[in-house]
């Protein structure tokens, strides 16, 4: 399982918000390529990025910083989501290097559009599921629609998404501990891999997850943790190997 460091880009500058509220967002650099090398020198093998204007504007707002990211290391997975809504978004990101875009809003309010991009850009797609109380949210999680995270995965299953972000949007950001129960429960019940988000706050919420035994949930995305000190990115993921190699036995 890998420790996925998260950054969230607003207004040019590296910030977290607390369960999604613009208005509520602490900075924590103004140069997210110095930003990303951080993490890349703590042993990052994969970066998460937002762009928290564009999940906002439904277009991409801070596609400079992303692609400055994505050129600086070439050979780093980099996965990328906010304001994802077009074909032609996609296939800009990608020539600019990143690995995977995250269609977040759009997988809910038109899941063909999910179909089409997955035939488009084969292994390049990740569906970001965003949930309150297991209902998915969309529009930067002003709004929660009457959809089960598990019951949309299942629609995506065969459309050929890498993935499933997960994110709790109830403790994102609160450093509340991550939602296991519910993570396990739409790797075992979705039908795709899950990358785990929201409330990934120290080890034994990285150890828990391993430890829940699901061998679909592939990672775990962690923002304010990392950058106030309650996670350290080498630890956790020399943790998260020793546990794997434990269960598995290689």
């Amino acid at each position: 399982m890998l420790v996925i460091p998260a950054i969230d880009l607003k207004d040019g500058k590296c910030v977290r918000l607390k369960q999604g509220r613009m208005d509520d967002a602490t900075t924590y650099g103004d140069d997210p390529v110095a930003m990303a090398a951080r993490w890349v020198e703590a042993g990052a093998r994969r970066l998460h990025l937002v762009d928290l204007n564009g999940a906002f504007e439904g277009r991409p707002i801070n596609g400079e910083a992303v692609t400055a990211i994505a050129r600086a290391y070439p050979d780093l997975p980099i996965q990328i989501g906010g304001g994802i809504r077009s074909a032609a978004t996609i296939e800009h990101y990608l020539e600019a290097g990143v690995s995977q875009v995250i269609i977040g809003t759009k997988a809910v309010k038109e899941p063909d559009f999910v179909t089409e991009m997955c035939r488009a850009f084969p292994d390049h797609v990740i569906v970001g599921l965003d949930a309150r109380d297991g209902f998915v949210a969309t529009d930067g999680w002003a709004e929660v629609s009457t959809l089960k995270a598990t019951e949309l995965a299942r629609r995506f299953a065969d459309d050929g998404v890498s993935a499933i972000v997960y994110t709790d949007i109830a403790r994102d950001g609160m450093m509340g501990g991550v939602n296991v129960e519910a993570t396990a429960e739409l790797a075992r019940q979705g039908g795709l891999p899950v990358i785990a988000s929201g409330g990934v706050t120290n080890l034994d919420d990285l150890r828990s997850l391993v430890e829940a035994g699901e061998p679909g949930i592939l990672g775990a995305i962690t923002g304010r943790a990392i950058y106030e000190g309650s996670l350290d990115v080498a630890e956790g993921q020399r943790l998260c190997d020793e546990l794997t190699r434990q269960r598995t036995g290689s």
